[in-house]
């Protein structure tokens, strides 16, 4: 799936260059700018300088300024964006600012944009994670999920995000994006940069894409079709299980959530293993995607349930991630596992009170149907034990209850290893799709999924559960015999717009945070 907005990359002077906006920056606090920002500056007559000695720009971080008709200057906007404080700077503010600042070039009008790689001079960056973060957080920002607007122009996303300009059915876009750079030795650098920055904002819109489509569409099956073309794209190996062969395998725990339903649910198998590294013990990645989640017999309160269609957010960053994995041609062996299914109450739908065995031979009290998303993952989590991992990473929107933890800031993390754990929570950093450690502990938390019937039961006994979010992860633990970490996504997964590069509905949280990682120990 190749990318709405070309990105070029090119060595030239920022002023000289031919685009219908071009985006400069400046440090907050700063009262005469220097570098590329200065000589603009200059080619403007000092507007810049004027509008700070105004009060017009403070810098503040994704705060912007729009100059029109700039003479001086080839383009006829300039677009100065804030990078914030010196203190702390570095690539997360980097990718906001960019982010702001491609918003504010469309809103103007702007098809074309030409960016200078933010931070990659006084801002101490490096010129490749300067470009990386400028690509990723310009092409983040840019993204709409308009597929089923009949009508877009002159539309808002938000009571606060711009009005494209009226040109066409769908608005204006911008369509072409050039990151400039005045030192020809630096190209390879921003050359690398901006192709791996493309690469995971690609990854990261299309878990946007699947999770944002609706249930209608967005099946197990569509899942899986998205699946066969991500290999088919980057040569990587898909298999994928229909409801008869999960039966078959002994997926006793999936079969049960997709036991409502007349869609068929899909187990997705999907492997990227270049040439050398076949052999190799793989990282496996593994998503839960319900595709949409009544709660079953359980059934959720009506208000709002259509925000259940990105119950699959922990799968679509799977594919997300595979999809970058591909285009980068990382260069180790890499396996991701989905449980596709929806949840629907029915005549042969799951009960309260059921028991089934998981495909590791665990037997499971189901008290609550509504806790489906464990079930679902710990045959995922059982089938992994089969590739002989090095590690396994697993994303879930699984419990409400980290979101009342933690809110909209971080999302959980749980593991049995505490340098999996330290690595996976640096990637988070430098990522900026942030992590915090709960707990594991046997006492008190082991004694908490036990059941008088069963090995295990899937919920509490009681309303509200205490720990909700330490239980679900205690449950999965019961699933692995590896190096392993859980991340429940629920609180991150939609709706954090907050964030320049964000938009409305589904974040894609988990692509940047693995491909990170990944690259970090290829």
């Amino acid at each position: 799936m190749p990318s709405p907005v070309q990105l070029t990359v090119l060595t030239a002077d920022l002023a000289a260059v031919e685009a219908d906006a071009i985006v400069v920056n400046l440090f907050q606090g700063v009262t005469s700018p220097g570098g590329a920002t200065g000589a603009v500056d200059q080619a403007l007559g000092g507007r810049i300088s004027q509008a700070i000695a105004a009060g017009g720009l403070k810098g503040r971080l994704g705060e912007t300024l729009v100059l029109f008709s700039a003479s001086g200057v080839k383009a006829p906007r300039v677009v100065v964006v804030g990078l914030g404080k010196r203190e702390g700077f570095g690539e997360e503010a980097v990718r906001r600012a960019s982010a702001a600042a491609a918003k504010a070039a469309r809103q103007a009008g702007a098809r074309t944009v030409a960016t200078i790689a933010h931070g990659a001079g006084i801002g101490g960056l490096d010129p490749e994670t300067a470009a990386r973060a400028t690509v990723e957080g310009a092409l983040l920002g840019l993204y709409r999920f308009t597929d089923y607007k009949s009508k877009t122009a002159g539309r808002s996303d938000s009571p606060d995000d711009e009005a494209p300009a009226a040109e066409g059915s769908r608005g204006r876009e911008v369509t072409e994006l050039r990151l400039v750079g005045d030192d020809q030795t630096q190209r390879p650098a921003l050359d690398a940069g901006a192709r791996r920055g493309e690469a995971v904002a690609v990854g990261v819109n299309l878990a946007r894409d699947l999770a944002n489509h609706p249930a209608n569409v967005a099946t197990p099956s569509y899942l899986a079709d998205a699946a066969g073309q991500i290999a088919r794209r980057h040569g990587q190996r898909c298999e994928v299980w229909d409801r008869a062969q999960i039966i078959r395998e002994g997926m006793g725990a999936l079969a049960s959530v997709a036991a409502g339903g007349p869609e068929e649910p899909r187990y997705i198998i999907l492997e990227h293993a270049p040439a050398g590294t076949e052999n190799q013990s793989p990282v496996v990645l593994a998503g839960k995607a319900v595709t949409f989640d009544t709660g079953g017999i359980s059934l959720k309160p009506g208000l709002r349930m259509g925000m259940m269609k990105m119950d699959m957010s922990g799968g679509a960053a799977v594919l997300g991630a595979m999809e970058t994995i591909g285009r980068l041609g990382l260069g180790r062996r890499v396996i991701g596992l989905v449980g596709a299914t929806e949840n629907m109450p029915s005549g042969t739908a799951t009960r309260p009170g059921d028991i089934v065995t998981a495909l590791n031979g665990t037997t499971i009290e189901i008290l609550n149907t509504d806790a489906e998303g464990r079930m679902v993952l710990a045959d995922v989590l059982s089938h992994a034990q089969r590739f002989q991992p090095a590690a396994v990473v697993d994303l879930a929107t699984l419990t409400g209850a980290i979101g009342v933890a933690l809110g909209p800031g971080a999302a959980g993390l749980f593991s049995n290893d505490d340098a999996l754990s330290a690595e996976l929570s640096a990637a988070g950093d430098r990522s900026g799709e942030r992590l915090w450690r709960l707990p594991l502990w046997d006492e008190p938390y082991a004694k908490m999924i036990e059941s008088e019937v069963a090995d295990i039961k899937n919920t509490a006994d009681s309303s509200p559960s205490p720990a909700g979010a330490i239980f679900g992860a205690k449950f999965l633990e019961r699933f692995v015999t590896y190096p392993w970490v859980h991340l429940d996504i629920a609180a991150m997964a939609w709706g954090a717009d907050r964030l320049a590069y964000n938009p409305k509905g589904a974040t894609g949280f988990g692509v940047r945070l693995l491909v990170d990682w990944l690259h970090a120990g290829a």
